[in-house]
């Protein structure tokens, strides 16, 4: 534990009590003018924007990270109740289209200090070595430009920073966790007895939740409300485990600040951005650029910085911003049992298996998925009820019904296509800036792996007992839009993540992920911010 209190001293910032980050760190912060050539400026505070802050400040750089979002108090803006906590997502507006239009909000965007991470389900696996190398192998998505061996000891880091708790996991890169997994409820246990029953591996974890007092973070007490925000600070956001120390090393949070634009100098590099804060135009300078705004916002911004050099948007002379956007496909079955499950009563991922992750070379599709519980709260069960067509009485008599039903859950590959973009549309946000036009169409091979996960999870189900299995579909996590890439004319970034048209400007986010496995994002898109941190802080940031 000391080697990660030398690196990171977060899980230490907190109040003896555990109940919030010390009030003196926040108060004592320090603050940059905006007329201040500060080393990096970073664009939103999730999950690869607070990692490179905190990284970089602790290298010794003056930074100021901006959120379009407020800074949110677990103490007093997180509740037990699903329809209070939509203030979490991004719910401003923007367009969907396509032949398999995407809902944006819940389930794939963050709003405020911490990202989607204040919200995420806490679940950090690995991605596998086949990830980086899927055209390769499989003849399909791309390969990156770097390998898993270069993000392996990022992830063990991270892992321990966090931490993960969990099982010694057998798949992809076999490892174990520095956390005990946790207990599970019975919408675990009735993942397991199904898996046993039907030859299917099976682990629990891995989740991002502390099991046992870590620095001055307290245990999971299993409310089970993980996806509104984690009341106790069990949980893993970016809000309490890397903000407080990028703070402490001179870091400035700066929440409620919208930046409209990335500013191009005479010579062809960033200078700074530009923002909205209570609706005043403001500017920050910076030697160093790097927007962290996620899938859908980062290339909005890319595009809407469009300039005399960049005519149709920052980075964009290929025609590649905003391409390859994929969201997973996500599936969930429920079963109904004779015992009372309570699937509520843990942190939702619970049990998982990646035993079909791999493709396989007798399946008619390419890649594959993985399978984990998930536990959705009453609101959300009912649209599960209601995709099947039921009403009225019938639902109530279902949600009645609420605490005997079991539901898991899968991750689907879905491939990278280049139509699948997001571009500007002709509407405009309340700052008159353009809003994003996202538009997504599933492929055969994605159509295909969703059945397989259906069939493998009403299997599980089967086996473990259930009288009644219900399915609906659904999308997770958006990665992909300024995909990394060996040459300009294939991507945004380079394997450093730098943009290949601006020297100092970086893209630390998911938008990154040439391809996305079937693995939660949220380790893999740290794990690549720390190292273009590493990167960045040998060069200063320029060539």
């Amino acid at each position: 534990m000391s080697a990660v209190r030398d690196r990171n001293e977060s899980a230490w910032l907190l109040t003896a009590d555990g109940r919030q980050v010390q009030p003196d760190l926040r108060r004592e912060m320090r603050r940059y003018h905006p007329r201040e050539l500060v080393d990096l400026v970073v664009v939103g505070a999730g999950a690869g924007g607070s990692v490179l802050a905190q990284r970089l400040a602790r290298a010794g750089w003056k930074v100021v990270i901006l959120d379009a979002g407020p800074w949110w108090d677990p103490e007093r803006d997180w509740v037990s109740d699903e329809a209070g906590s939509r203030h979490l997502y991004w719910i401003e507006p923007r367009v969907i289209a396509g032949a398999d239009p995407v809902a944006l909000g819940a389930n794939n965007s963050g709003r405020g200090v911490g990202g989607s991470m204040v919200h995420f389900a806490g679940y950090a696996p690995r991605l596998h070595p086949s990830d980086f190398c899927t055209a390769s192998s499989d003849g399909v998505g791309a390969d990156w430009p770097i390998s898993y061996a270069d993000l392996r000891p990022y992830y063990e880091d991270l892992e321990a920073e966090l931490p993960v708790a969990g099982d010694d996991w057998p798949w992809g890169d076999p490892h174990r966790y520095p956390m005990s997994p946790h207990p599970i409820g019975g919408n675990g246990l009735a993942f397991q007895r199904g898996c046993l029953e039907a030859g299917i591996d099976v682990r629990v974890g891995p989740v991002a939740i502390a099991n046992g007092r870590f620095g001055h973070r307290p245990h999971c007490i299993y409310r089970g409300f993980c996806l509104q925000g984690c009341k106790v600070n069990a949980k893993a956001s970016p809000l309490i485990t890397h903000l407080p120390d990028a703070i402490a090393h001179g870091a400035e949070i700066r929440p409620d600040c919208m930046v409209s634009r990335i500013e191009i100098d005479d010579r062809g590099q960033a200078s700074g951005v530009v923002y909205f804060h209570e609706g005043v135009e403001h500017r920050q300078a910076a030697q160093v650029v790097a927007v962290a705004g996620y899938s859908i916002e980062t290339p909005r911004l890319l595009l809407n910085s469009a300039c005399t050099r960049f005519s149709d948007g920052i980075g964009n002379d290929h025609d590649q911003v905003g391409r390859y956007v994929m969201v997973q496909g996500a599936p969930q079955t429920a079963g109904r049992y004779a015992e009372e499950v309570r699937a509520y009563k843990a942190p939702p991922p619970e049990a998982s298996s990646e035993a079909f992750y791999e493709t396989d070379p007798a399946a008619p599709y390419r890649r594959g998925f993985s399978l984990q519980c998930v536990s959705p709260l009453p609101i959300t069960f009912a649209e599960h009820v209601a995709a099947q067509g039921h009403w009225g009485g019938v639902l109530r008599e279902y949600l009645r019904d609420y605490v005997h039903w079991a539901t898991f859950g899968a991750l689907c590959e879905f491939l990278p296509l280049p139509e699948n973009r997001v571009t500007l549309a002709d509407e405009t946000d309340r700052h008159g800036l353009p809003v994003a036009r996202f538009a997504y169409s599933q492929c055969d091979n994605d159509r295909a792996l969703v059945d397989a996960a259906r069939r493998r999870m009403e299997e599980i189900h089967r086996a473990a007992g259930a009288e009644e299995v219900i399915t609906i579909n659904r999308f997770a996590h958006l990665v992909g839009g300024c995909r990394m890439a060996t040459r300009p004319e294939e991507g945004v970034v380079d394997r450093d993540l730098r943009t290949f048209a601006v020297p100092n400007l970086y893209v630390t986010d998911g938008s990154v992920l040439p391809t996305q496995g079937a693995a939660n994002p949220a380790l893999t898109i740290m794990a690549l911010a720390a190292r273009a941190g590493d990167r960045m802080a040998a060069t200063r940031g320029l060539r």
